[in-house]
């Protein structure tokens, strides 16, 4: 399955041009074979726009998720965008995975909320495992931070994931994570992992971009450099598969010695 990473902080603060930059990045992402384009963390709205994420934030089902629906059958690829959502009075930090037939297959809140911004502004979700099926491919939804989590990656694992979709808004000087954590937690728990970043300045931040889709190898099929960036990779389930059942760790594993985590 060909997924495309879409290496852009589009337009901070403006909702509707941040869906014309999905709709012409879901283009080219169609003509290049892809069946999935995955966004960064927060793509519909931007990140570091303040009091504002509140006043952009929109239900699961509003307004935004139907122009995404519009772009998906448009198209004919599924897509994962980042965008806050309104529950009643709570603020979640979420990803949403719309299929190409205009279907909203899956919606993930993220669990672990970084630095004082996140914190303020949105409430932590409290489903670690959200999954969904995609062209024979099932797929894990994760933002951010909460892959720097073993135990997120290893539920996931667990739970069958052979594509973990994270969207993301890495700033410097932590990207090591995308330089090294990432492939190793595709290794670890033999999956792919596609890891969607933002890129540049916003506020107070820096976005250092490096988006990658590792294998289950611990090899990035593609990474992005620190600029806006289209960037698209294969996933191979025959490839998994082989991967899975020469690697032991899933195997391996001793449980009853892990009591001590919880």
């Amino acid at each position: 399955m060909r997924t495309a990473l879409l290496q852009s902080s589009g337009r901070p603060g403006c909702t509707a041009e941040n869906l014309k930059v999905l709709d012409e990045a879901a283009g080219r992402a169609a003509a290049a074979g892809a069946a999935l384009l995955v966004t960064s963390e927060l793509f519909l709205t931007g990140y570091a726009v303040g009091d504002e994420i509140g006043v952009l934030a929109e239900p699961a089902d509003g307004d935004s998720a139907d122009a995404v629906a519009e772009i998906t059958g448009r198209h004919g690829l599924a897509i994962a965008y980042g965008y806050p959502e309104r529950a009643g009075e709570r603020v979640f930090n979420s990803v949403q995975l719309i299929s190409a037939d205009g279907t909203r297959l899956a919606g993930y809140r993220k669990t672990h909320l970084f630095g004082c911004f996140e914190r303020d502004h949105f409430t932590p979700g409290e489903r670690p495992v959200v999954q969904a099926e995609l062209n024979g491919v099932t797929v894990g939804l994760m933002i951010c931070y909460d892959v720097e989590f073993p135990e997120n990656v290893r539920a996931h694992a667990l739970a069958g994931t052979d594509l973990l979709l994270v969207p993301t808004a890495q700033m410097h000087p932590f990207q090591f994570v995308a330089e090294s954590v990432v492939p190793v937690r595709a290794f670890e728990n033999q999956m792919y992992l596609a890891y969607v970043n933002r890129v540049g300045h916003e506020g107070e931040f820096e976005f250092v971009g490096l988006s990658t889709l590792a294998g289950p190898d611990g090899v990035a099929r593609a990474r992005a450099g620190h600029a806006e960036e289209l960037v698209l990779a294969d996933v191979d389930p025959a490839f998994l598969a082989a991967s899975r059942e020469a690697n032991p760790y899933l195997r391996d594993r001793r449980p009853g010695l892990y009591g001590a985590l919880a």
